[in-house]
């Protein structure tokens, strides 16, 4: 039974599974771990504090994860809603930091 869902960067599934002997996962991680937990968790902080309703948790993870250089890239992560110029300006700002 799945008691509760929470989205994760790709930095803290590294940080999680850091002991599996999972080579496969390991070198996936390796391969895509684009920014460290701490970096992953200031830029996570950094986006939310937009108070934008339109950014949901996962979008956020997913930005940290692919770390979207224009908005066109940001976009692609963006599916189900569509953000303005000035949104997609401020989260591209935050995400150039890192």
């Amino acid at each position: 039974m799945i008691i509760n869902k929470t989205p994760l960067t790709l930095a803290e599934v590294k940080e999680n599974t850091k002991d599996m002997e999972n080579e496969i996962m390991q070198n996936y991680i390796k391969a895509f771990v684009k920014m460290s937990k701490s970096d992953a968790h200031k830029c996570a902080d950094e986006i939310r504090a937009l108070n934008n309703p339109k950014i949901k948790e996962e979008h956020i993870m997913k930005i940290i994860d692919f770390l979207p250089k224009d908005a066109e890239d940001l976009g692609k992560i963006f599916m189900d809603v569509t953000l303005s110029e000035e949104e997609s300006n401020a989260v591209l700002e935050i995400v150039k930091k890192y």
